[in-house]
């Protein structure tokens, strides 16, 4: 098997921003509805340290690069109480969803981005306007962008489409749901393995990078 280092090393370090972005956008959103536990713990920042989940965000990850595997993971959980926040069930949700909608706007923007420096050929290949290898890593974060919002989206407790569809089902629905998060991670690892969580995630992942690069 190769190993390229600097994609390994370039593909990890973008993982790592973007789930930086990712927790610091649900802990943001958190405080400005009203519960400020993420906030007083240090959450509501751009420093990888505060969020990082050992296996979540270096071990799973690494072997994923390293595997030629799509790069996906997790960062530690942002603390919420919803008793803090002005409309509990309503709050969550769009807490939840924040980490989600931040993955998608990273990869829209690294889209955007790829426009702006390069132009097409008419054989369907792309003339960069920067170096190539700028452009090769605005084509990864969208990839692990949209990867991360897809895997987050699966409605399994704890990932952030459990916290969204527990916000959309009526109470007693939810009530009964929610007993699936002592179970969540052992979902989601039966999910991971299997690769039912790449049979979700990459079809929507490849539609979306379709759409968004020229």
């Amino acid at each position: 098997m190769n190993i390229d280092p600097v994609a390994v090393a370039l593909g990890f370090g973008i993982l790592l921003l973007s789930l930086t972005i990712h927790e610091a956008a649900h802990a943001w959103t958190a405080s400005r509805l009203g519960d400020q536990t993420a906030r007083l713990l240090g959450r509501v920042s751009l420093n990888p340290l505060v969020h990082i989940d050992p296996i979540g965000t270096v071990v799973l990850p690494l072997i994923a690069a390293i595997s030629h595997l799509p790069v996906i993971g997790w960062a530690r959980p942002v603390p919420v109480n919803p008793r803090n926040l002005g409309h509990p069930r309503r709050d969550f949700m769009l807490v939840a969803a924040a980490g989600p909608i931040s993955n998608l706007l990273q990869a829209v923007a690294a889209a955007i981005a790829i426009r702006a420096t390069s132009s097409p050929l008419p054989d369907g290949g792309l003339q960069a306007h920067v170096p190539v290898a700028v452009i090769s890593a605005l084509y990864t974060a969208v990839d692990i962008n949209l990867l991360l919002a897809f895997f987050n989206l699966i409605p399994v407790p704890p990932l952030d489409g459990g916290n969204v569809l527990l916000g959309v089902l009526p109470p007693r629905a939810a009530a009964a749901y929610s007993q699936l998060r002592q179970y969540g991670f052992i979902v989601l690892y039966a999910l991971l393995l299997s690769g039912v969580a790449s049979a979700i995630v990459i079809p929507q992942t490849n539609l979306l990078m379709r759409i968004l690069l020229p």
